[in-house]
């Protein structure tokens, strides 16, 4: 399988079908809802993940544990945390400060009353997934699916910049309308630039302090779409929508804490370990609940419950091929942050089944996006 995605991702210009919340409104908002009404119809159990981790109760694919080695006593994800929170202090330990308290309320709140989050704090756009059933259809006519994505003359100009990314520019020519970019790229990609401009609308971060959070989780969510619809052995299309859309439960922890921040005391920053763990393995929880919400194929909840269990490793299916686009990427922007010694690269390398040549053939790509 590795063998096949390198040649799917150095050969993928040559291919067809390739590819605001800064007031405290929202928080009121929230917590009145959450008073007036917790849905029932959400059924939470616990995770083995962690004794405080919810999830729906879902059913499970066969899982392997972990392999036990020494890029496993490196928590990737903290390390990847403390990448995305570059300017953060000195990091506290296992002591939460006053602001992260708030934020990891408002989360086990989350957990338990999801749909408000998906009302008042991460909407899914109305129409990522209308747009993508009816790009989905190979007989729909080239017309209408010009019409379809010129109503919005802001997504036409977002997926024009895709097109014209270093990361997905197929010539010296830029691509200046809509009509050139489907005859160049094909249904199938421009549908993936479609769902991809249209996700991105969810990932608005206004406070300087945290732009490059915004800039860094879509970058790193575009890297794991693009390498788990690569990785896919098959329906590559719904891998790179869950691989766009697995990181929403840390978008919507994160506004949470830009609107918590705004109450904090001067110069409080997040900055413990301890909610770095939550950030980081509360945040699948909270995705696969709203994938669940915004009534998203089961498949991708089910998947993302899996991903939540952090203590094991799934073995196949689209789990196995987001945990694994999740840790090239993650690597890759650490790497390029020369946050990652050789020797714990080589190890996460392993795991997921790459050696370090391939990985860095990989990761000059993956530097594009």
């Amino acid at each position: 399988m590795v063998v096949g995605l390198f040649k799917k991702v150095f050969n993928i210009r040559d291919k067809q079908q390739q590819a605001k919340f800064t007031g405290t409104s929202a928080a009121a908002k929230r917590q009145a809802k959450i008073a007036q009404s917790r849905p029932s119809n959400v059924q939470m159990r616990k995770s083995p993940a962690s004794q405080s981790t919810s999830s729906p109760q879902l059913a499970q694919t066969p899982i392997a544990k972990a392999p036990q080695q020494k890029a496993a006593e490196v928590d990737l994800s903290a390390l990847f945390y403390g990448l995305l929170f570059s300017q953060q202090p000195e990091s506290a330990g296992g002591t939460a400060n006053n602001l992260e308290r708030k934020v990891m309320g408002e989360i086990e709140a989350a957990l338990s009353s999801v749909k408000c989050i998906a009302d008042t704090t991460l909407k899914l756009p109305s129409k990522i997934i209308e747009l993508d059933k009816k790009l989905a259809n190979e007989d729909i006519d080239t017309k209408e699916v010009l019409a379809l994505i010129e109503q919005d003359p802001l997504l036409s100009v977002e997926v024009l910049k895709l097109c014209n990314s270093p990361a997905f520019r197929r010539s010296n020519s830029d691509i200046t309308n809509l009509q050139q970019a489907l005859v160049q790229l094909g249904r199938v990609q421009l549908r993936r630039f479609v769902t991809a401009s249209l996700s991105r609308e969810m990932i608005d971060i206004k406070p300087i302090y945290f732009r490059r959070f915004g800039a860094e989780i879509w970058r790193h969510s575009m890297q794991v779409a693009f390498l788990a619809s690569e990785l896919a052995e098959e329906d590559n299309e719904s891998a790179f929508l869950l691989g766009l859309l697995h990181d929403v439960g840390k978008i919507a922890i994160f506004k949470l804490l830009i609107d918590a921040f705004h109450q904090a005391e001067p110069g409080e920053q997040p900055r413990s370990l301890l909610f770095s763990q939550v950030m980081t393995t509360k945040s699948l929880t909270l995705s696969a609940l709203l994938a669940r919400e915004w009534q998203l194929p089961i498949s991708f909840a089910k998947n993302l419950v899996l991903l939540a269990n952090t203590n094991n490793v799934p073995q196949q299916g689209l789990a196995r091929v987001i945990w694994q686009a999740n840790i090239i990427s993650e690597c890759s922007m650490l790497r390029q942050a020369n946050k990652l010694s050789d020797e714990v690269l080589e190890g996460l390398m392993q795991s997921v089944g790459l050696d370090i040549d391939a990985f860095g053939l990989l990761h000059q790509k993956l530097i594009e996006f």
